[in-house]
C-alpha cells in the first residue's frame, strides 16, 4: 500500500519525542517488545515504558507506564551493555558478561530456573563455567545469547525447536544448542517468534527450528 504525500506528512507530524530519560541522560540503544519499549542509557541504566502486565518494564510493578521509567537495580555496581525485548520479557547483558532478564516467565524465558514472572531484573542461571554473553536476542517467548567462545545458549519456549537443542521441550535455564557445525562459531544472532537464526564465522547461516515456519 502506497501512502499519499499528505498521509506521509501526517505520519511525520504525528511523530513525537518521548518524555525525558532523566537529567542529562541519553539513549544509546533501543529495543521494542510486543507492547513495550526499553532503552539502554549512556550510564548503563535501563528505562522502559508501555505495557507492564508481565513485569516487562522491570520497575518492580505490573503498572503500565506511559513515560520512560527506570528499571530496578541491575545488581550492585552492575550496568547494562546490550538489551533485547521479547513479547512480554526483557533481557540485558551486563558489564560482567552475565545476563539479567525480567517479565513474563511462563515458558522460562527469564532463564532463572523458574516459571515465575519477575518484576525486577533477575540474573539468569549460569551460562556455563567461565562463559559470558557477548550478544543477545529475544524471540516472542524465548531468548538466545552468543557466548564468548562462539557457542549459543537459549532458554524459554521451545515448541518449534527454536532453542536448537534437538527437542521441543521448554527450558527455564540457559541451554547450549546442538553443534553449529564442525569448528563453526556464531557471530550474529536473531530470534523470530518461533525460530532463531545465526550468522556463522564463515558467513553461512544456520537456523534453529524443528518445523517449517
Amino acid at each position: 500500500h502506497v501512502r499519499s504525500r499528505r498521509q506521509r506528512q501526517m505520519c511525520i507530524r504525528d511523530s513525537t519525542q518521548t518524555s525525558s530519560f532523566g537529567t542529562d541522560r541519553t539513549a544509546v540503544a533501543i529495543t521494542g517488545g510486543r507492547d513495550h519499549t526499553c532503552v539502554l542509557l549512556e550510564d548503563g541504566s535501563v528505562s522502559c515504558w508501555g505495557d507492564n502486565s508481565g513485569g516487562q518494564l522491570g520497575d518492580g510493578t505490573t503498572t503500565d507506564r506511559n513515560t520512560p521509567t527506570q528499571t530496578s537495580s541491575l545488581g550492585d555496581g552492575r550496568t547494562a551493555v546490550a538489551i533485547t525485548a521479547g513479547a512480554q520479557h526483557t533481557c540485558a547483558i551486563l558489564d560482567d558478561g552475565s545476563v539479567s532478564c525480567w517479565g513474563y516467565n511462563y515458558y522460562g524465558q527469564v532463564g532463572d530456573g523458574t516459571t515465575t514472572d519477575r518484576y525486577n531484573p533477575t540474573q539468569t542461571s549460569s551460562l556455563g563455567e567461565g562463559r559470558t554473553a557477548v550478544a543477545i536476542d529475544a524471540g516472542y517467548h524465548h531468548t538466545c545469547a552468543i557466548l564468548d567462545d562462539g557457542s549459543v545458549s537459549c532458554w524459554g519456549s521451545n515448541w518449534a525447536g527454536q532453542l536448537g537443542e534437538g527437542t521441543n521441550n521448554n527450558a527455564n535455564t540457559p541451554t547450549q544448542t546442538s553443534s553449529l557445525g564442525d569448528n563453526r562459531t556464531a557471530v550474529t544472532i536473531s530470534s523470530g517468534e518461533h525460530h532463531t537464526c545465526i550468522i556463522l564465522d564463515n558467513g553461512s547461516v544456520s537456523c534453529l527450528s524443528l518445523i517449517h515456519i
